[in-house]
């Protein structure tokens, strides 16, 4: 042997009995250093855990009746990693399932392939509600279905239709982003969250856990024994809200009857308790309930040429708030002792400024009025002034500061996901707009004119103006709006109470107040007053005040703000209808019909104050 030929032998060699080491040490790790963690995923093959779904907490009203529920729904399901691995033999079990079930069998392919892209983890849901016969007839040939079963699911029921479904929100599958956020890390994909509403608000106090039940399988996956071992499932907690649901459905029904786009809030002055909040038009959330729900439906709930109905316009809705502004101008003045309320003030029916000429609506002359007249009749005159006269060097932008601490300009922190804060526009806001060439011009002494009565950039929500009424009505307390009242468990016991701390209090003295809601109560009660023709009579003496704002390039917009009852007040109650018209033509009738419902009034109890004409405003 040569040792050129030697050498290569070792060489081999070598390398052979180093594979072999490397092989040896391999089956020595995978047997005894390893050899329990892959004995346990072998025992794991022979076990499978079933997830049993947990049914989510019921949501009621205030007394306890019933708003959301749960039922048991028989739900198809199609497992995509148990179907045939064979395309010919997959499509043949598709093909039949299609002839059961009266789906079209591009439908159910197209729909385990998009759910199994979305949730790859999760059975795909082909359809609920499925009828008994066809259970019994998957069962009986379930060798013909592999993958296809049938299991009970929990899905939302709403025994009220579509009554408060935007304070409601809707359920659906959790996400896979959603599943990347801390408050979801314990949940698996196929799981039911909150996406909206309190049902997102709350939705851990809602979700409840779910159980498991661990069975041992064959080599091909099927049950067999009993049970190893069985975890129920813990139901979520109830969440009572503190809406009064007859009070919900008057006021939906009253801010509906127009046919317009709208929102109502009433609202406890003191805690903040919301009694009734809706907005129009509306949406029937069990439409989410649907495994699939097509983009065309979902579309046209945000479309805002088909009415936006997603949207929560008592929370969502930027608008002018036309003359029941004029509050927060009164209180301004009042408190940097810009007027006096007793003080006069002669009201021509105009005001100009810089060559621009404002008026009153309907070029109304009032002459010389106080505060309480001002407000009785809705002088917009009075108001141009001391729009024009409050920023000052000495005192900048009062009325903007006292619109901020009366709550606009901020969301109200109400426990609703994606309120919107508004605006109350500035010098600094619309000239740095104008720096920018986003605007035409600079802020200019009309901006603030127009301010003072509502009018121009300004952007509220109802449930901001309610806060504002509702802070003069209480003599300076800023209440944070809730809807939840209480925590409880499935067994009644309470878990939590909801009561949230005021936002602030203002230091507002009597007279501000007194003087603010004698005007109003005037305005609705007495002759004259804008909204004396809707509530001249009523047997509960209320202060509320007519709004009619300015949105082109639609229609006026119809504004109610109410308190009531007016020397002791317990409810506030605000309205919008946009494109309503006047004030007093539709939001405060509707306000009126939800009074009614608070007080129980019945129509025999009003006196009939006859057709006498408000002023218009």
């Amino acid at each position: 042997m040569t040792s050129q030929f030697a050498l290569r032998v070792a060489i081999l060699g070598g390398g052979a009995l180093v594979m072999f080491f490397i092989i040896f040490f391999r089956l020595w790790y995978l047997e005894v250093l390893s050899g329990d963690k892959y004995l346990e995923q072998a025992q794991n093959n022979r076990v499978r855990e079933v997830k049993v779904q947990a049914p989510r907490g019921e949501i009621v009203d205030r007394n306890g009746e019933v708003l959301v529920g749960n039922r048991t729904s028989l739900a198809l399901q199609v497992k995509a990693d148990e179907l045939p691995a064979n395309n010919r033999e997959e499509n043949q079990v598709i093909e039949r399932l299609a002839d059961v079930t009266g789906m079209d069998a591009d439908r159910i392919e197209k729909e385990i392939k998009e759910q199994t892209k979305l949730l790859p983890a999760s059975p795909v849901t082909l359809k609920r509600d499925v009828p008994y016969e066809l259970v019994l007839y998957l069962q009986e040939r379930q060798q013909d279905f592999p993958g296809v079963s049938v299991e009970r699911v929990y899905v939302r029921n709403y025994p009220g239709g579509d009554l408060a479904s935007h304070i409601f929100g809707y359920v659906r599958e959790v996400t896979p982003q959603q599943l990347k956020e801390p408050q979801y890390k314990r949940l698996d994909p196929g799981d039911t969250v909150g996406q909206t509403g309190v049902e997102l608000a709350y939705d851990s106090q809602l979700r409840g856990q779910s159980g498991a039940t661990r069975v041992q399988v064959d080599a091909l996956g099927r049950p067999k024994g009993e049970p190893l071992s069985d975890e129920p499932p813990m139901p979520g907690n109830n969440l009572r809200l503190t809406i009064d649901s007859e009070l919900q459905q008057t006021g939906e029904a009253a801010i509906g009857q127009f046919g317009l786009p709208g929102a109502f809030v009433a609202m406890d002055v003191d805690s903040g308790e919301v009694l009734g909040m809706g907005s129009t038009p509306t949406f029937d959330p069990s439409i989410y309930s649907k495994p699939r729900i097509p983009q065309q439906v979902v579309d046209q709930l945000y479309d805002e040429d088909s009415g936006a109905a997603q949207t929560n316009r008592a929370i969502q809705g930027l608008y002018p708030t036309g003359s029941t502004y004029k509050l927060i101008t009164a209180t301004a003045a009042l408190e940097d002792g810009l007027i006096t309320p007793g003080e006069i003030v002669d009201d021509p029916g105009s005001y100009t400024v810089g060559g621009v000429t404002f008026k009153n609506a309907g070029d109304a002359v009032n002459g010389a009025i106080n505060l309480h007249t001002a407000l009785q009749v809705s002088s917009d005159v009075y108001f141009y002034k001391l729009g024009h006269e409050a920023n000052t060097k000495e005192q900048p932008m009062p009325i903007q500061e006292w619109a901020g601490r009366l709550g606009l300009g901020s969301p109200t922190g109400i426990d609703l996901p994606s309120e919107l804060g508004g605006l109350i526009p500035t010098p600094e806001w619309r000239n740095e707009l104008y720096k920018d060439g986003n605007t035409d011009r600079p802020w200019s002494a009309g901006d603030n004119i127009n301010l003072a009565v509502g009018q121009g950039d300004l952007q509220a929500t109802p449930l901001q103006m309610a806060v504002a009424y509702a802070t003069i009505a209480n003599a300076g307390t800023v209440p944070r709006p809730h809807l939840a009242q209480r925590v409880e468990d499935a067994n009644g016991r309470v878990v939590q109470e909801v009561t949230p701390a005021p936002r602030r209090q203002l230091d507002i003295s009597p007279q501000t107040s007194d003087s603010i809601l004698d005007g109003l109560h005037a305005a609705a009660m007495e002759p004259g007053g804008t909204s004396y023709p809707v509530f001249g009579g009523f047997p509960v003496e209320v202060a509320g005040k007519t709004g009619t704002a300015e949105r082109p390039p639609n229609g006026d917009q119809s504004w109610y703000v109410a308190v009531a009852p007016a020397d002791d007040p317990e409810i506030v109650v605000a309205a919008t209808i946009e494109q309503g018209g006047f004030g007093a033509d539709s939001a405060a009738p509707a306000v009126r019909q939800i009074l009614e419902d608070y007080f129980d009034v019945n129509p025999g109890q009003v006196d009939d104050v006859g057709d006498e004409a408000a002023v218009i405003e």
